[in-house]
């Protein structure tokens, strides 16, 4: 499989295409819309799946080019809680997964890349931050089940949309292998369980801190630290930090 990342339009380049403003258009830096599909086409065309990095836990606070304040309201598709509809740490919006228009947006979405484009499926970014109010921040999450089931802090909306969201894909690719991952780091209970039975319906849960212990470490060799140390004990941590039925 190729996961090909960062492709939806967004203004903030650093942002690595992760503060999105423009869902539905394919990023002008990369070409037209043809020479994606082409692109899908090839990596097709080799015996291989595309999947798309798809970000639906947050979007670009812009007003000029995004969908912040779109109909002159504060709210649109995000949350109208100030509290709940921006993510401080990231200076983005947070959409409302209880409201109906919102829903029909993210879903069509999904639709979108895999009809208009070709793509065998998706990895969800910044799942974590979508299936909890504090976003995962500062969140140990050593394992107890109020940590991921308490009112106060799990997003019951969104975790409804995820099974929406697995059960729309399958359905739309129903002949084909079709894939979608969560990237996730807290672990939660069947991530990777089928929607039938009570999980959020993903394929594998895909768990940052690895290649982010790899990246830290690149960076200090570059930078020829001295003191750069690689930790494979926080690598181990998170290859062991999953249940027994989860991919």
């Amino acid at each position: 499989a190729i996961q090909i990342m960062g492709v939806a339009e967004h203004a903030l380049y650093a942002s690595f295409g992760y503060q999105v403003t423009s869902f539905f258009a394919p990023s002008h830096r990369f070409g037209t819309p043809e020479d994606l599909k082409e692109l899908v086409d090839s990596i097709h065309g080799h015996g291989m799946v595309a999947m798309l990095d798809v970000v639906h836990a947050h979007a670009s606070s812009n007003t000029q080019d995004g969908l912040n304040m779109f109909d002159g309201s504060d709210a649109h598709y995000f949350h109208p809680d100030p509290q709940r509809g921006y993510h401080s740490d990231w200076g983005t919006r947070v959409f409302d997964y209880g409201n109906r228009e919102t829903l029909r947006f993210l879903l069509s979405n999904l639709r979108y890349w895999v009809q208009e484009f070709g793509f065998d499926g998706f990895r969800f970014d910044g799942v974590t931050s979508m299936l909890y109010h504090h976003h995962g921040i500062r969140w140990a999450f050593l394992g107890g089940t109020s940590e991921y089931f308490d009112s106060h802090w799990a997003n019951e909306e969104a975790i409804v949309y995820m099974k929406l969201a697995n059960t729309l894909v399958r359905s739309l690719l129903p002949d084909s292998w079709s894939v979608t991952v969560c990237e996730d780091v807290s672990a939660f209970p069947g991530s990777t369980a089928a929607v039938a039975t009570g999980g959020l319906g993903f394929d594998y849960r895909l768990a940052m801190h690895i290649p982010d212990e790899f990246m830290s470490f690149a960076k200090a060799t570059y930078e020829m630290d001295d003191g750069a140390q690689f930790h494979p004990s926080r690598v181990a941590g998170t290859l062991l930090n999953r249940r027994a039925r989860d991919a």
